[in-house]
């Protein structure tokens, strides 16, 4: 054939195919790995804004933790109520807020001086507590109690103030956990505790913005990225636009309007273009060649029954329907008004069918009142559609405003992907439409024998 002997020019749908896989992969591969990196980014600044804060927040509870205890002491040597020992210990020993506190910043990402500092204010903590621990056995020989913790039992007081009067061991107690001494054990603690609190905020504040500045260049990187895969995308559209996409729409919209297809886009659709357009060229010339007499009813204009058997012998059954209508009681018509009216029932129905389908489907007269309906170009199955344009076409055949008598039709439809051959595509839609006359006329049956519809 002419076409095969053209040049295959254009490029390649295949050669096309491997290099949108290559750059999609390529592309997939730049986005994983740059919002990984992105991602690595950020969790390492969040893990290690967490860890300041959790360093801050040790620091700041084991200040608390000392003031808790300064205060139950200091409540116990005043007013002598047991409980402040006992909320004292369970503080010391069962709430372990410092050493909590002393275990997480150790654990923690702290700087040396933080440490440093923080280890010097547990040092002046335990001096302090042995403080503490002795105002509050004189408080309790004061008061007499007998029921305390075992760590105050073995505190021995000295001989002194062993012998003291209970009042003048109260105002000891009290003495020894309120002057200037204690203050001043307390703000050494305090004063650490500042320290190690200012070294984890300016070792915070380094982290932070270290970590930001690596955040910076990440994000540098990410939108490189999405440039370069937005181009890369735009690319592949236009590429599959140019080439595939817009040549495929134009040959659908020449084929719906009967033109030859341009041969331009790919490699492969050009040579199919070629081939359609040499196919076109023998069917136009087939169809030109068909006497026109010899193929059309001369009342209706439809096909005749010959231009129906060219027409079911070099259809696409595949992608076809087959539709055949009948129309209910026309016998009842030609004897009741006459074979005129008749006549014009059938011009009617005629064009009716042409208002209804499409320019380039077939429509043809094989009996008397019978027509064939080719609706070709159909691929995939359309009921619906196909049901609304029966419903109109029954619609406009019951309106009198022409003078003419109503009328319905009756009719089976079947694609002929349902039938084996074309003699088996015709028995299949005939069988369908007298299944539609035994329910009553007015109705259509697709294929399925139980699928009739009024």
């Amino acid at each position: 054939m002419m076409f095969q002997n053209k040049k295959n020019d254009g490029i390649s749908l295949r050669t096309i195919h491997i290099w949108l896989i290559i750059g999609s992969v390529v592309l997939a591969v730049l986005m994983f790995f740059s919002t990984y990196q992105l991602s690595t980014s950020f969790h390492e600044l969040t893990d290690m804004s967490e860890q300041q804060i959790a360093l801050r927040k040790a620091a700041r509870e084991l200040m608390d933790a000392s003031d808790y205890l300064t205060e139950k002491v200091q409540r116990f040597s005043v007013e002598g109520d047991i409980r402040y020992v006992s909320d004292y210990f369970s503080e010391a020993f069962e709430a372990n807020h410092r050493e909590d506190a002393l275990r997480r910043m150790s654990e923690g990402n702290g700087s040396d001086a933080a440490m440093t500092a923080l280890q010097h204010a547990m040092d002046d903590s335990v001096l302090l507590m042995k403080r503490e621990y002795y105002a509050m056995k004189l408080v309790i020989d004061a008061k007499e109690y007998t029921d305390y913790p075992e760590v105050l039992k073995s505190m021995e007081l000295s001989e002194e103030d062993s012998s003291l009067r209970p009042k003048a061991k109260m105002e000891l107690a009290a003495l020894m956990v309120h002057d200037s001494d204690y203050y001043g054990q307390k703000q050494k603690i305090r004063d650490n505790m500042l320290v190690c609190l200012d070294e984890l905020e300016k070792m915070a504040y380094d982290t932070d913005a270290s970590a930001l500045h690596a955040l910076s260049d990440e994000l540098f990187l990410e939108r490189i990225a999405i440039i370069l895969e937005t181009i890369g995308i735009f690319f592949m559209v236009w590429l599959t636009s140019r080439l595939g996409i817009h040549p495929v729409l134009n040959a659908v919209e020449r084929i719906q309007s009967d033109s030859p297809i341009p041969e331009v886009g790919a490699n492969e659709f050009r040579y199919l273009a070629r081939a359609y357009n040499k196919m076109y060229e023998v069917y136009k010339n087939s169809l030109d060649h068909l006497n026109f007499k010899a193929s059309h009813d001369e009342l209706t204009g439809a096909y005749n029954r010959s231009g129906y058997d060219l027409l079911l012998s070099s259809i696409e059954m595949a992608n076809t329907y087959m539709l055949l209508f009948d129309i209910d009681n026309f016998k009842e018509i030609n004897d009741t008004y006459g074979h005129e009216t008749g006549d014009r029932v059938l011009v009617k129905l005629v064009r009716t069918l042409k208002e209804n389908f499409r320019s380039d489907d077939y429509i043809c007269r094989i009996g008397g009142d019978e027509f064939v309906v080719f609706m070709v170009h159909s691929t995939e199955k359309q009921q619906r559609l196909i049901s609304q344009k029966i419903e109109q076409i029954n619609h406009e055949l019951v309106n009198t405003a022409d003078s003419l008598p109503p009328v319905s039709v009756s009719v089976g439809i079947v694609h002929g992907s349902e039938a084996e051959n074309a003699q088996a595509l015709f028995e299949k839609t005939d069988a369908a439409m007298y299944q539609s006359k035994r329910h009553g006329k007015h109705t259509y049956t697709f294929n399925d024998a139980s699928n009739v519809n009024r």
